[in-house]
């Protein structure tokens, strides 16, 4: 009798040590392949170890995270698909989108097309959608807009036909930075956390691979060329070795995509984010 009652309260016990166990807090990370590939080491030929989502919750055991990256898409793509793509209640999202908007070509628009809900045709009506979406989950889970990052020329590892340059010269006649200070606009005026990677994280043209490895119009050779030479180095990607050898990796491993050297330059600038929201959102 003496064993089932201590049986019996070593279960009421360990029952109630559990119930004190605090709730994991759920992170939505919505973006593009940068975001995507932390599940998919393989896909950038296993030049990564881990995503920044990854070494974040190492960091902060008390989040989990969902991954709703999606290869290759543009913020104007997801406002399209956003009953579709079933985003969950979170108590943090946070937004890594419009690098690939920007190389689409993607009209930018105005901050106007965000407050006038004026539709997903520009990058500003895109994210309208999107940040409304989110507010719909969970008004009160904070809101992190990382801005994209600098770029060098990209070219993919496993197709070299697909490729593009830098973030060096406009596309569309549209810069980067422009988007970036649309995203800017739009943080500001929402009170927004805003993680600004584009400026902050060290990851530039310069600093995004050591070099690219190219021939020598004049030789024919084999050259090892760094920033800024090689953006006036034709790529002949039918005749030409892929030209981001591991010897070049420095920030991104493929000019566009973080290493992870850049994933961990992202990492630290999330958790300084992150940190000082943990605690609000706990209470």
């Amino acid at each position: 009798m003496k064993y089932r009652i201590g049986g019996l309260l070593f279960l009421v016990l360990a029952v109630t040590l559990l119930s004190f166990v605090p709730r994991k807090l759920t992170w939505v990370a919505i973006g593009d392949s940068i975001t995507y590939l932390n599940e998919h080491p393989d896909e950038t030929g296993n030049r990564i170890t881990a995503g920044y989502m990854s070494r974040v919750v190492k960091q902060l055991p008390e989040l989990q995270y969902i991954n709703h990256g999606y290869n290759g898409w543009t913020a104007c793509g997801i406002a399209n698909k956003i009953e579709e793509l079933n985003f969950p209640r979170a108590d943090i999202y946070s937004i890594f989108l419009g690098t690939n908007d920007w190389w689409a070509g993607l009209p930018i628009g105005t901050f106007a097309d965000y407050e006038n809900k004026t539709g997903n045709g520009t990058v500003n009506g895109a994210f309208r959608t999107i940040i409304d979406k989110l507010r719909s989950l969970n008004p009160d889970a904070p809101v992190i807009l990382m801005t994209p990052l600098q770029r060098s020329d990209f070219v993919y590892i496993k197709d070299a036909n697909n490729n593009a340059y830098g973030s060096y010269k406009p596309k569309a006649g549209q810069t980067l930075l422009r988007l970036v200070q649309a995203l800017d606009t739009i943080a500001a005026k929402e009170k927004l956390v805003k993680v600004d990677l584009y400026r902050k994280s060290g990851i530039t043209p310069e600093t995004a691979v050591k070099f690219k490895r190219l021939k020598d119009p004049q030789t024919g050779e084999y050259k090892n060329y760094t920033w800024p030479a090689y953006k006036d180095i034709p790529f002949d990607t039918k005749q030409e070795e892929y030209p981001y050898p591991l010897a070049a990796v420095n920030m991104t491993y493929d000019g566009l995509h973080p290493s992870d050297k850049g994933y961990q330059a992202i990492t630290n600038m999330l958790l300084k984010a992150m940190k000082p929201l943990l605690p609000r959102i706990k209470d």
